[in-house]
This record gives structure tokens, sequence and C-alpha cells, in this order.
């Protein structure tokens, strides 16, 4: 099982490599299909593990184990409406 600071270290990762390959792009570096790639791939895994924290904290807030939260596939999360 995840704990929270598991999620939040997963997530500070894939903010710094999106952060990174964000700068590649803005500096006028050529983006490649690679990157564009890579960053929708980051987006959808932060969606994800935010959408994990969330469930987390709501399951400690009703008095229920954190660990009872599963990760959602992309599909799902994904699929929700802003």
């Amino acid at each position: 099982m995840s704990t929270d600071a598991d999620i939040e270290s997963q997530i500070e990762q894939l903010e710094t490599e999106k952060a990174s390959l964000e700068q590649d792009e803005s500096a006028g570096m050529e983006p490649e299909h690679r990157h564009a790639t890579r960053l929708e791939e980051i987006r959808v895994e932060l969606d994800r593990l935010w959408d994990l924290k969330r469930q987390r904290q709501a399951r400690t807030d009703a008095g229920q184990p954190a660990d009872w939260a599963s990760e959602r596939d992309a599909d799902t999360v994904e699929g929700y409406e802003q």
C-alpha cells in the first residue's frame, strides 16, 4: 500500500519532470513527439495520484482507513468533469 508520503513523493517527481519538459519547450527547443507523449502521460498519472490522495483524505475524514482508497484507472479519472 502507498502512504500519503509515497504519493506526495511520486507527485513531486512527476511535477519536476513535467517542469523540465515544459522548460525545454518554452526555451524554443523543438518539441519532439515523445516529449508531447510523455507530458500527456505525466498529466494523466498526476490526475490519478491526486485522485488517490483526495480519496485517502476523504476516507480519513469519514473515520475510515485511508488504505481503503484505491487508485482508479486513467479512463475513470480522465472522465471526470472539471
